[in-house]
């Protein structure tokens, strides 16, 4: 039986994107990737919307040429290991190609319930949208917020605008780059 995760790195006014869609300002520096190596080495399921699954397939073909770095290179290597689920009603099961996923057309909790009771592993549910009523529904363990200092004023937001939560720290970072990961469980 697995755990369920969410991760999300946000603006410090709480956004994944900005208003016109934009993530670019979130890109990590190597500090702050090396910990998403060592995070997702700990996930055995994914659980992914449509356009999170478009943005990862990088990592599915990755071409590890004579500029990618040793942590590029196991973060593909560990992504292409994981088992993912797709929430999409718009996919087919040709568009996820050769990557190791299985599509879903309807994400319930019923069916997320499933999934982290059948992974052997942590299961980490990516995007907001995907997220949002497993957040809702007390359903996370883990909260890994990675807070980039920029305000982007307005966009996606990483948590539902109608949810509560009363969380513990449990770790925190600070990076060089001003870059604060945090980590939380619901108490």
């Amino acid at each position: 039986m697995g755990t369920l995760n969410y991760t999300a790195t946000v603006s410090v006014d709480g956004y994944v994107a900005d208003a016109d869609g934009d993530f670019q300002w979130s890109g990590p520096n190597d500090a702050v990737f090396a910990v998403h190596v060592a995070r997702i080495a700990g996930v055995s399921t994914e659980v992914l919307g449509r356009k999170t699954f478009a943005l990862m397939q990088y990592w599915e073909t990755f071409p590890g040429d004579e500029d990618a770095t040793p942590d590029e290179l196991e973060f593909a290597r560990i992504w292409r290991g994981i088992d993912k689920v797709v929430a999409s009603s718009t996919l087919t099961r040709e568009d996820l190609g050769a990557s190791r996923a299985r599509l879903v057309p309807e994400l319930t909790l019923a069916e997320l319930r499933r999934i982290v009771d059948d992974a052997p592993g942590a299961v980490e549910i990516f995007g907001p949208t995907v997220a949002a009523d497993a957040i809702r529904a007390g359903m996370i363990e883990d909260f890994h917020f990675f807070v980039v200092p920029k305000a982007v004023g307005g966009g996606l937001r990483a948590l539902p605008d109608d949810v509560r939560l009363d969380l513990n720290l449990i770790e925190h970072r600070i990076f060089d780059n001003g870059t604060a990961y945090l980590h939380y469980q619901p108490r």
